[in-house]
């Protein structure tokens, strides 16, 4: 049983079938957010920026949201291979304080230990990521409008109600209560056109890099939202995953009718889907043209019954798991090293040649 799929969109596939793969030819990769289940792609990831891509030369721009940001911009510290290996082992011991009385921890206190994680993470190192000479980081966020432009108890549940609501009518009207805000580290054009929502755009600098991932991060309800971000209009801003859940973006590149290179995206499934909201709207789960130049690496659902509990890691293993932080580091943990077998079995798939028979269509 193999452990990968690979999926390309149109372009890609072509590409593909005339040309193979090479680093080279990848302009840009993207990092869902999704909690817990980025941490299958660490050993990818490892792959990808400490050995292939280093056989190229090509600027490449990183996209990322939530878990995803934390993972490009490690990838963007000296020794990336290092630096992922650190944020694996950090966020599978992750740990949180219940208080007494209570069933989970405070807002608060989950919020506080990011804030410790990113400092732990990029403190005094936040200049090898925003002057590193090939890549480019685009760290998504979700900010509040109107009845969200601040986050509390009576604010953010009418707001996010409101927002639902619209969106199953409409996915771009929900740009009139949540905006896409990037956050980039170079002042290059964007890599994907942002026509298709409500976006603004913003540097990403020594004064701003925790306070944007820490937002990137802050799911709504779970941690708080990060307000008045420096150099950004105000307002809150929330988990970059809002707006842009699996970065269903319209990767054809802004002015281009045949953009040139590769949208390389290791995923955790095949579905990219558009927005947080959209989980359950089944019909927005199909590819587009947008993804017409990307190449999806996944796990195959088969090999994903074979980890602890039949699935990824995810956000309900806290509760699962409950005080025995030993039983979760253990499955987190088995499903990370099993996880190798997706780097190993892309790595043998470049290494004879790329076979286009293998490749699905996305």
């Amino acid at each position: 049983m193999k452990a990968l799929q690979i999926f390309a969109g149109k372009r890609a596939l072509a590409h593909l079938q005339s040309s193979g793969l090479q680093p080279a030819d990848v302009r840009a990769i993207p990092a869902a957010a999704g909690g817990p289940k980025g941490l299958t792609l660490l050993p990818m990831d490892r792959f990808l920026f400490g050995e292939w891509l280093p056989q190229s030369v090509q600027p490449v721009d990183l996209i990322g949201a939530s878990i995803g940001a934390w993972r490009m911009a490690a990838a963007m510290l000296n020794q990336p291979a290092d630096a992922l290996a650190v944020l694996e082992h950090a966020y599978i011991h992750q740990d949180f304080e219940v208080p007494p009385g209570r069933k989970t921890p405070t807002k608060a206190h989950i919020s506080e230990r990011f804030g410790e994680g990113i400092h732990a993470m990029f403190g005094k190192r936040e200049r090898e990521v925003l002057n590193h000479p090939r890549y480019r980081l685009h760290v998504l966020t979700s900010r509040g409008r109107h009845v969200l432009r601040r986050d509390n108890r009576i604010r953010s549940p009418l707001g996010y109600a409101g927002a639902f609501f619209t969106n199953v009518v409409s996915r771009k009207a929900m740009g009139a209560w949540i905006e896409r805000a990037v956050f980039s580290s170079h002042a290059s054009p964007l890599p994907f056109a942002a026509n298709d929502y409500r976006t603004r755009r913003y540097r990403l600098s020594e004064s701003n890099f925790a306070s944007v991932v820490q937002a990137s991060c802050s799911i709504p309800f779970v941690l708080n939202a990060v307000h008045d971000i420096a150099g950004a209009a105000t307002g809150a801003y929330w988990d970059g995953g809002i707006t842009d859940y699996h970065l269903h973006l319209d990767y054809r590149a802004a002015g281009e009718a045949e953009p040139k290179g590769i949208v390389l995206y290791p995923h955790f499934q095949r579905a990219v889907v558009p927005g947080w909201l959209d989980k359950s709207l089944k019909w927005r789960h199909g590819a587009t043209h947008f993804l017409d130049d990307v190449i999806v690496l996944a796990p195959h659902p088969d090999w994903v019954e074979t980890l602890p509990n039949k699935k990824l890691p995810d956000r309900t293993d806290f509760a699962r798991y409950g005080r025995d932080l030993k039983a979760r580091v253990a499955v987190w943990q088995t499903a990370v090293t099993e996880s190798a077998r997706l780097r190993d079995e892309f790595a043998e798939w470049l290494a004879a040649g790329c076979d286009p028979n293998r490749v699905q269509v996305l």
